[in-house]
């Protein structure tokens, strides 16, 4: 019984604060009551906070669709996130594109110079998709996961004191307020009680009554002075500590910028990395590839050099035979490397394209230069082993002709 009495009284209590709460805040807002204003100092940090939280959500935001631009996606791994749950691996859009290379590939040949590259470019794609993965992965813990630690964790706890230094605050006004309708209500109880009224006048002695009893009351209304007085020392104490709690929370966003700045560097580092990687992978590739074999080149220029009617230009027997000559030239040419590989013996080969060493283990070329070349057990399909000299290393066999 007595637990019941003490949660009604403490119902009716908070009940009456949140109603003397909602008045005062009314009365602020119509302009009939005055407002106790916060510090400069303490208005500043309040804005330096407010204006932190928007552009940490946005730059988080952003960031998040940088790293994932499909909204679907981003959608499921939050549901996961809430759930606390891990999210499904899926590949990426680098490694589905180069999973769909290597399996043309593989259905066009891989012994085709076509189907060759596109193996090699799947790969690469597949690596770019493995970077790619390890750059979002990175980024996630040390970038995205402080900023929304700060939005979920820090300035919950700012707009927490925040709200209560609010009402902490209303709390002091509306002491206030009582006690100046109570000091109001005591000046017009001794002024009515200094002039009785003279005149032997039933109205006016009736209004005079009336006044007496609205005095009597504001006073039992407004209570004494001196409770009211007590009230407002007790809520300008209560606002002062609150104030002073918030001021502190409120100064270490200097601090969370500091950390955010930390944050940022290792999110620009990551992607550095990242691209530093894709970079060094399309280089390989690119070295690999090289330019387009000259059977491409033969049938691209083939295809494109027509017979125009009434041009001056004339075209000889002997270029409409290229066509056929060209692929048996090459058709010799891939047997030749075939066999060269399969021997243990050596050839001279004459260079196509200048190719730069990817590293120690290679042999830089440069065009038209004239090199020994053999095979090794073990060796890739796509090299030969080169010396030109005192020099040796491996050279792609896309850049070189075998000479007779």
């Amino acid at each position: 019984m007595n637990i019941m009495d003490f949660n009604v009284k403490k119902l009716a209590a908070d009940a009456g604060t949140f109603l003397s709460r909602a008045v005062q805040f009314t009365e602020e807002k119509l302009g009939q009551a005055e407002k106790t204003e916060l510090d400069a100092h303490l208005e500043n940090l309040l804005s330096k906070a407010e204006c932190t939280k928007q552009w940490t959500e946005k730059v988080m935001k952003q960031t998040e669709v940088l790293l994932q631009p499909n909204p679907n996606a981003r959608i499921e791994e939050f549901v996961y996130e809430k759930l606390d749950r891990k999210a499904p691996s899926r590949m990426n859009n680098p490694e589905v594109l180069g999973q769909y290379m290597i399996d043309a590939g593989n259905e066009f040949g891989p012994g085709t110079a076509y189907g060759n590259a596109l193996i090699k470019c799947g790969e690469t794609q597949k690596r770019i998709g493995a970077a790619d993965r390890e750059l979002i992965q990175t980024s996630a813990i040390n970038f995205l996961t402080p900023l929304r630690n700060f939005i979920e964790g820090d300035y919950k706890t700012i707009t927490r004191e925040r709200k209560l230094l609010q009402n902490k605050r209303l709390d002091l006004d509306a002491a206030k307020t009582r006690l100046k309708k109570a000091k109001v209500a005591e000046a017009r109880a001794a002024q009515l009680n200094l002039s009785p009224p003279e005149e032997n006048n039933i109205m006016v002695n009736v209004s005079y009554m009336l006044n007496l009893l609205h005095v009597k009351w504001l006073k039992v209304w407004a209570e004494e002075v001196t409770k009211s007085e007590q009230e407002v020392r007790i809520a300008q104490s209560e606002f002062d500590r609150q104030a002073e709690i918030t001021r502190l929370l409120l100064e270490g966003i200097s601090s969370t910028h500091a950390h955010h700045l930390r944050c940022l560097n290792d999110f620009v580092e990551a992607q550095m990395t990242y691209y530093a990687q894709c970079y060094q992978y399309m280089l390989d590739l690119q070295k690999q590839l090289g330019s387009f074999p000259s059977t491409f080149l033969a049938n691209n220029n083939q295809s494109t050099s027509t017979i125009v009617p009434g041009s001056s230009s004339t075209t000889t027997p002997s270029a409409s035979l290229t066509p056929s000559l060209s692929s048996i030239s090459n058709s010799a040419a891939t047997s030749s490397f075939g066999e060269l590989k399969s021997s243990s013996g050596s050839r001279k080969a004459r260079v196509l394209y200048d190719y730069d060493a990817a590293n120690s283990t290679e042999l830089s070329l440069l065009a038209d230069e004239v090199i020994t070349v053999y095979s090794i057990p073990g060796m890739d399909s796509d090299w030969l082993m080169g010396e030109r000299g005192n020099q040796k290393g491996k050279v792609p066999i896309t850049y070189l002709e075998l000479l007779n």
